[in-house]
């Protein structure tokens, strides 16, 4: 196989300080509009130097916008440790948790983090293997890569080559991790259109990932329409090198939502963003572009529909999913502006780039997905600031309250409730100030999730954050300890 790089950390942090790596040349219309892919085509804005210590911060007074870079949280939240990226021009994307370690996406490969001491984390190994998302999930010796950026071919040594050309590869890596220090790339598998994510799947013999693509064009070899369904990949646990795409079902026979003009400002679906799987009740829930879908995957080969829903006054782009703890609700995210629009502000209001909240009724095949209400940040955000709902994972506090935390970009870190579906609330945060404020810059968490009693956020231009959260309402929590968690493979934490 192909080589790749590793770089190896000399100390306990990486000391590179955010400097300037380009702005957005334009603001994103905060009106509905059809929603672009995450912002993998742009750079992060420039912000002031960043310090690896942790820093207090305050709480904010109602209505304020905190300065430039200045960190700001709830009395319940404490920021305990920041590694700065790397590469300050390069994305940081998604986190996946194994034992003592956090794996860190971003567009330029992955990041391994010890995170024995979450007051203390440390930079381990930094795998050099570009390819947008770079989304990642891990089981076991494995871990998964999500490349969803025409490549001249499958290696970490590939460029940028158009989708247009036949020999382009989009997909699947496959790493063994087993050696922390010295990950091998060992296997890739290219799948139609790329994989934008993946869900992982766990099973029997065979490990399944769900891959989620879309935006089909006539003139792309591997990307034409009709792309209205995911690959599912195989991967024998005993021959990984033997994984390859076994099936391609079809979600959406009708074609799914047929966007502008029919529903002005709603993407049309072709292709899935994200799939949410909970292996312990057989259920998955796709959010695909124009449609939310609730399918049961009893057959990992064959996921059969069991219903699906549309928003065409408030979603543009269905973006994500999250069960809650009695899977009797589904949470989705609407990336309005495809990440890199300012929409957490007065003009785009409570209800567009938001969370919906879904409960399911009825049973077996008579489920449905009953809509009751929306979550938006309360904290409005400057004009400056790209801001919408993103990536986030429960608090697994049981007894019957649904927690989760989540990512708004430079909206920060949000920590909110939605035991009662029809009127959530924030209860925690954590956030800077814009990164720029001549400009929009490209900035803020990506994903936000808790694992093992402490919240870790992946911030596209500050690099890692810990947080600790101290609240009565989740206190529980501490009591959950996981040896894994791919939040996408929703585990059974009570």
């Amino acid at each position: 196989m192909s080589s790749f790089h590793t770089t190896r950390a000399r100390s306990a942090r990486v000391g590179a300080a955010v400097a300037a790596a380009g702005l957005l040349t334009a603001l994103v219309t905060a009106g509905p509009a059809a929603a672009t892919p995450d912002p993998g085509d742009l750079s992060p804005g420039n912000g002031n130097q960043h310090s690896a210590s942790p820093v207090d911060g305050r709480e904010l007074a109602p209505g304020e916008i905190p300065g430039q870079d200045e960190i700001v949280h709830s009395a319940n939240i404490k920021p305990l440790a920041n590694i700065p990226s790397a590469d300050p021009a390069v994305i940081n994307s998604d986190l996946a948790f194994q034992g003592r370690y956090a794996y860190a996406g971003n567009y330029n490969g992955f990041t391994i983090y010890d995170i024995a001491n979450p007051k203390a984390p440390k930079t381990v190994t930094q795998v050099l293997c570009p390819g947008g998302q770079n989304d990642v999930s891990v089981y076991g010796d494995l871990l998964f890569l999500s490349t969803d950026s025409s490549r001249s071919d499958d290696s970490c040594n590939s460029v940028s080559q158009p989708a247009t050309e036949k020999s382009s590869w989009e997909g699947i890596k496959i790493f063994d991790i087993k050696d922390k220090k010295n990950p091998k790339y060992i296997k890739s598998v290219e799948t139609n259109c790329g994989s934008h994510t993946h869900t992982l799947v766990p099973g029997g013999r065979d490990i399944y990932l769900y891959v989620a693509s879309y935006s089909p064009n006539e003139a792309f070899p591997d990307c034409k329409p009709p792309h209205d369904g995911i690959s599912v990949v195989k991967v024998p646990k005993k021959a990984p090198t033997q994984a390859a795409v076994v099936a391609f079902p079809i979600l959406f026979p009708d074609g799914g939502n047929p966007g502008a003009p029919t529903n002005p400002g709603v993407s049309k679906t072709t292709g899935c963003h994200d799939i949410t799987v909970l292996p312990s009740k057989n259920l998955a829930a796709g959010a695909c572009m124009g449609d939310g879908i609730l399918f049961d995957i009893s057959k990992p080969e064959q996921p059969r529909v069991i219903d699906r829903v549309q928003d065409n006054v408030n979603f543009a782009f269905w973006h994500s999913a999250t069960f809650n703890e009695r899977a009797d609700k589904v949470v989705f995210t609407d990336e309005l502006g495809g990440g890199g629009g300012p929409t957490c502000n007065e003009a785009t209001g409570p209800h567009r780039g938001a969370d919906g909240i879904y409960d399911i009724t009825g049973s077996g095949d008579q489920r449905k997905l009953a809509f009751r209400s929306y979550f938006k940040i309360p904290r409005h955000q400057a004009d400056t600031e790209n801001c919408v709902a993103h990536n986030g994972s429960l608090i697994p506090v049981g007894g019957g309250r649904d927690i989760m935390v989540q990512a708004w970009y430079q909206g920060g870190v949000s920590v909110w409730e939605f035991t009662d579906s029809a009127q959530p609330k924030e209860i925690g945060y954590f956030e800077r100030g814009p990164l720029t404020t001549d400009k929009l810059g490209l900035g803020g968490s990506w994903s936000a999730y808790y694992y093992n009693g402490h919240i870790y956020s992946n911030d596209i231009a500050k690099g890692l954050d810990v947080l600790r959260l101290d609240d009565w309402r989740t206190a529980s929590a501490r009591r959950v300890w996981l040896d894994r968690l791919n939040v996408q493979s929703q585990p059974e934490y009570h």
